[in-house]
């Protein structure tokens, strides 16, 4: 495989001060933020009483916080590309997302019904595996158009299938983010559209453009796999949380 063309960010050079690693620790805690405040935090009042409104909507700490946690999922996408794009063992990094894909959703449920099995909801590393499926039948299947085009239809639908966490509109957004990698101008102004049912994801657009290219501080396996843990884990923490709160 030929060396990938540097992905194109909108900040001028001197500005491009966030690593691979730095955005994946964004996404993080972003992630954090955003499930702890739907799943405990929203249960008190004095978290979502108004602060102030912006126009005609209220806005309480809760808004906030959700708004910050929406800048993770556009983050993960982009760095799924950038994984796929380098990655020297595209099939362990597809059966690592299934893998995890599979073990999350029994915590996902916890965390979310309180319950060990809800075919109602798939966690997000169903969607980013659909997504890598996805890039894999745009990669491999150049010379086989009509394969592809089924591939890639087909498992937008099975997004919808599955009920899979953002479903098809972050399915497309993974396809976006590897389609348009080299026109930074284009990619941010589809990434926003395509996030526009909730528009505070569009924000997560600002740090992917300050992106330096550069892995960054995570070196090795044991932070790599640090990194799907924490998913799984967060989840069963938030889980007995929840249970002990009472919420």
């Amino acid at each position: 495989m030929s060396s990938p063309t540097r992905t194109a960010v909108l900040a001028p050079e001197p500005y491009r001060i966030l690593s691979g690693s730095a955005l994946k620790l964004l996404a993080i805690i972003s992630m954090l933020v955003d499930h702890t405040t739907k799943r405990i935090l929203v249960h008190y009042p004095e978290f979502v009483r108004p602060l102030y409104t912006f126009g005609s909507k209220p806005v309480s700490w809760a808004v906030l916080f959700e708004s910050f946690g929406r800048l993770a999922f556009p983050i993960f996408c982009f760095l799924l590309v950038e994984g796929f794009v380098y990655t020297h063992d595209r099939r362990r990094y597809g059966i690592n997302l299934a893998l995890f894909a599979i073990l999350s959703e029994v915590p996902f449920d916890l965390c979310r019904k309180l319950t060990p099995i809800d075919i109602t909801y798939q966690n997000v590393f169903f969607t980013l595996l659909l997504g890598y499926l996805g890039l894999c039948a745009i990669e491999n299947l150049k010379d086989q158009t009509a394969l592809r085009a089924i591939c890639v239809i087909g498992l937008a639908i099975a997004s919808m299938g599955l009920l899979c966490d953002y479903g098809p509109r972050g399915y497309a957004l993974i396809l976006i983010l590897y389609a348009l990698r080299h026109d930074a101008v284009v990619k941010t102004a589809l990434g926003c559209c395509v996030t526009l049912a909730t528009w505070r994801a569009g924000l997560a657009f600002i740090p992917l453009n300050l992106y330096n290219g550069k892995r960054g501080f995570v070196h090795g396996p044991v932070l790599k796999y640090a990194f799907y843990a924490f998913y799984l884990l967060h989840l069963l923490v938030l889980w007995q949380l929840r249970l002990r709160l009472g919420v």
